[in-house]
């Protein structure tokens, strides 16, 4: 199967999410049911690669240690075979962290409900999500993990090797042992549920009940649906202006990216999409002039907010809707194709490039902030108290 892919927090407010496949990568998909066999021109069928077939034949023949098994020699092959492209978005992904990325992207999974990030100290520490199994079972913001059902964690186990463990089969057990805070080690079994994962968080601002605040971690398939609830809910206590948080968004779903961008954009150029030997493609917003549409707006951004996100940052402020508060964006503006191989695991291929509704082509350079506004160093929030002083003062 191909999928269309593009990539994507809330300082202080949003929960630690699930850790994505890619760490500290971005991306971004769009979607499509479209499959296909992948045909390399000019090769033999029977043997492809004879210096490959070779290379293996002699580690067979001579090497003096038991060889891995053929799936970890299958993929480290095919691992050189796509680093050898040259492209940092073009990857192959094995199908663990597939899952988890998949899972992420469609906005919910079977797990316990709670976030993993690792410390300063290589930890792996957890946020349970409201009302989730995990936080009615007694886990606590910050608890360290030490293991998972009778496997300790290693000082080496990242965020999805901790999620691998945990996550299973609905209405199975899983046993956590974890340290909170306070020192004390605690060991709790879980039912596994299907839980969905927000990508929005919403508020309104202390000490400014008509400032709304909307935070979008990721673009989830639900995305649009959650900011249209955010923006209903901060209109209902009283909310005329809002504040769009994609700090830290790494980007997430193309299609989600665009409707975002479109709910606050009365018709008009989203974005413009680009692909070898075919035409330019012209996304639009619909001439809706919802409630989003005309109400005062501001975006943050920072250096973390890539793909996706900047498709909505570069949307709002290229059509004058927004100005961007902040720091220079990431600068990532491709498109992957997603191909799920046999196995479950998929190959990330660049197949489009995209640009603003001006034109402006971000790879490498990035979206320049209207106002810049460096993080403050004593835990305030100065992009934010910025963005407030614009929407109060309109500058």
């Amino acid at each position: 199967m191909k999928k269309l892919t593009e990539i994507a927090a809330f300082a202080g407010l949003a929960a630690l999410w699930l850790t994505a496949a890619f760490g500290a990568g971005y991306y971004t998909r769009a979607l499509t049911t479209e499959n296909k066999d992948v045909v390399i021109p000019g090769l033999a069928p029977a043997d492809p690669y004879p210096i490959l077939t070779e290379a293996r034949r002699i580690l067979e023949d001579y090497y003096n240690r038991p060889l891995p098994d053929d799936p970890t020699l299958e993929y480290g092959a095919v691992r050189g075979l796509v680093n050898a492209v040259g492209d940092q978005y073009t990857v192959f992904v094995e199908p663990q962290p597939h899952e988890l990325e998949t899972q992420s992207l469609q906005g919910e999974y079977g797990g316990v409900g709670i976030g993993l990030s690792k410390n300063a100290a290589g930890e792996i520490v957890l946020s349970p999500y409201p009302d989730s199994p995990a936080a009615q079972a007694g886990i606590l913001e910050g608890d360290v993990l030490l293991a998972v059902d009778d496997t300790m964690l290693p000082g080496t186990a990242t965020g999805e090797d901790a999620a691998a463990l945990i996550r299973g089969s609905i209405g199975t057990p899983v046993t956590l042992r974890v340290r909170h805070p306070s020192g004390e080690e605690f060991t709790v079994r879980i039912l596994r549920q299907s839980f969905p994962i927000p990508s929005v968080t919403w508020k309104t601002v202390d000490g400014q009940p008509t400032i709304g605040l909307i935070a979008i971690s990721r673009f989830s398939d639900k995305t649009p649906q959650e900011v249209l609830r955010a923006a209903g809910d901060l209109r209902a206590t009283g909310a005329d202006r809002f504040i769009l948080d994609l700090r830290n968004n790494g980007g997430g779903i193309l299609e989600s990216a665009v409707e975002v961008a479109s709910q606050f954009l009365d018709g008009g150029v989203v974005m413009y999409e680009t692909q070898r030997n075919a035409p330019e493609k012209v996304y639009t917003a619909p001439n809706a002039s919802g409630s989003l549409a005309t109400a005062p707006l501001v975006v943050l951004v920072n250096h973390g907010t890539a793909s996706a996100a900047e498709i909505v940052a570069g949307a709002l402020l290229d059509r004058g809707r927004a100005p961007l508060v902040g720091q220079t964006t990431y600068g990532k503006g491709s498109v992957q194709l997603v191909f799920e191989l046999p196995d479950q695991s998929s190959l990330h291929v660049t197949a489009y490039l995209w640009y603003t509704p001006s034109h402006r082509q971000l790879d490498k350079s990035g979206l320049p902030p209207t106002i810049t506004v460096e993080p403050a160093t004593d835990g305030s929030d100065a992009e934010l108290a910025r963005a407030i002083q614009y929407l109060l003062n309109g500058q």
